[in-house]
């Protein structure tokens, strides 16, 4: 009796999950490595990483962009979290983007800076229960069918971990650095130590470490205490895999109220320390890459 043979790779092509046009679809690379290719129309790309899940990381990147915006820059963030995408609710946008002319998605804008997410393209409540396949088709398209229409710098805001998202973004997209962050204690430095390790290995140059939540001032008595451990440990992890400390963010409860209101600390409260701490940091990582270059 002969074996039967078996197609599946065929029946399951799920070649377009987000319903877009195939046009302009990233090409297929038969063997090796693909080639890294440029977004179109954007200068540069900063990626946003933690490797460690619940340290404020879509916080960070999305003050990082509405800074570079304040700094009169062209600024865009892209959410590459398909499973718990957070931008919307940051930037208080909601609502299907359009298709340009071209069939590519038109980005949402808020405060200056545009932006695309797969949170506009499921409802706020919609589980996305994908497998691998489908959530890599989705995030080639977020990467390639967007007409971001000219940009100076386009932030992108990595889901934790250190598996396919990170890898796809990093072998395929030309990233001009990136940016670790991590809070003070041991069990995310852990996971901030993965995160250096694995930009190491496919040559993404690292902008510098930010620690989180570093530092809460009492309101009442004006007293600091370092809530999640000592600043030691971050700037040691610095120093032992020669990557740059950019600076703290300090734990503070309006970061969090702007946050769930959708007017991040950078538009509702620029001046504060709070404020400016965002700033010093668009600063810094701004000046890693050149950005302020003409």
């Amino acid at each position: 009796m002969k074996p039967r043979l078996f197609s599946t790779l065929r029946r399951l092509q799920h070649e377009n999950p987000l319903g877009l046009p195939k046009s302009g679809s990233i090409p297929r690379f038969q063997r090796g490595l693909p080639e890294r290719r440029s977004i179109k129309d954007v200068k540069k790309v900063i990626a946003v990483s933690s490797a460690k899940g619940g340290v404020g990381k879509s916080t960070i990147a999305v003050n990082l962009a509405l800074a570079y915006a304040r700094l009169g820059l062209r600024s865009g963030i892209l959410d590459t979290d398909i499973f718990g995408p957070s931008i919307p609710t940051l930037l208080n946008l909601s609502g299907e983007p359009r298709l340009s002319p071209n069939n590519q998605l038109l980005p949402l804008s808020n405060y200056g800076v545009k932006s695309m997410s797969m949170g506009y393209l499921v409802g706020d409540a919609a589980p996305v229960v994908w497998r691998g396949l489908m959530v890599m088709k989705a995030l080639q398209q977020l990467l390639h069918e967007v007409e971001w229409g000219g940009l100076d710098v386009l932030v992108l805001d990595l889901p934790p971990g250190t598996g396919d998202t990170q890898l796809t973004i990093t072998q395929q997209i030309v990233l001009d650095g990136a940016i670790i962050v991590s809070t003070p204690q041991d069990i995310a430095l852990k996971d901030a130590v993965k995160g250096i390790n694995m930009f190491k290995k496919v040559n993404i140059p690292i902008l510098g470490m930010v620690q989180n939540m570093s530092l809460f001032t009492c309101p009442h008595c004006n007293k600091s205490t370092h809530i999640f451990g000592s600043h030691s440990g971050v700037t040691h992890a610095c120093k032992e895999h020669d990557v740059k400390f950019l600076g703290d963010i300090p734990l503070h409860a309006s970061i969090c109220d702007d946050a769930d209101r959708g007017k991040p600390t950078v538009v509702a409260e620029p001046e504060s320390e709070r404020g400016q701490a965002f700033m010093r940091l668009a600063q810094s990582v701004g000046e890693g890459v050149d950005l302020f270059k003409h």
